[in-house]
């Protein structure tokens, strides 16, 4: 089952449509239970990294989230998505987030227009099966004024130069968590999602409606 987290994200529906796209017909919900169940889960965002918190929080969602990631199953997060993975985000006054990668969120340098909106190229760090059918520096959507800045540098799988070259893809075990978002970005933003998903999936019984070639 391929779960998505709700919690009032804007950008949910778009989400929903394009693994839809895929051929799945994936679980939207906001009950705990159904989230460590999940057999895929994806949190999508957009926002501030605070704000996210105080709804996962709000819902009672913020535990078993962690829980389903420290137990090791797939999990996708997009763009806020990924900033609250991190240890807290210096957005609106320092708010503590996850924790679950040690590190900070911090604004982007003066010098560029903030926020950093529209196509940039995707530089992959490491070799990843997320990656798979994506050329190198791929153009892929963004929109956000934040970006994260892990301490553990091998978990950069994916860098953006923008200003800086920041941390754009992370990837640790069945984590995988993007700054971009996949869903804007047309047929390479669904082939991340596919990759994710047939990884995340291989060996469980087909949750797909139909097949996509």
């Amino acid at each position: 089952m391929v779960t998505i987290i709700d919690y009032g994200a804007g950008n949910l529906r778009s989400v929903t449509n394009a693994i839809g796209k895929l051929g799945y017909e994936p679980k939207v919900t906001s009950n705990p239970d159904e989230v460590l169940a999940a057999k895929a889960l994806i949190l999508p965002g957009v926002g501030a990294a605070g704000d996210t918190m105080a709804n996962l929080n709000r819902l009672q969602l913020t535990d078993p989230t962690k829980q389903y990631i420290s137990d090791g199953k797939p999990f996708f997060g997009i763009c806020v998505g990924l900033q609250v993975l991190f240890t807290g985000t210096e957005e609106g006054g320092w708010h503590t987030c996850l924790n679950i990668i040690p590190g900070q969120v911090r604004r982007l340098p003066e010098g560029q227009k903030i926020p950093h909106m529209g196509w940039n190229q995707v530089k992959q760090m490491i070799p990843h099966p997320v990656f798979e059918g994506i050329p190198d520096e791929t153009n892929f959507y963004f929109v956000h004024s934040y970006y994260v800045a892990p301490d553990d540098q091998a978990l950069v799988a994916g860098k953006t130069e923008y200003g800086i070259n920041f941390c754009s893809v992370i990837a640790r075990g069945n984590l995988v968590a993007t700054q971009f978002h996949p869903e804007r970005s047309g047929e390479a933003g669904l082939r991340i999602y596919d990759n994710f998903l047939k990884l995340a999936l291989a060996g469980e019984p087909s949750s797909k409606t139909k097949e996509v070639t």
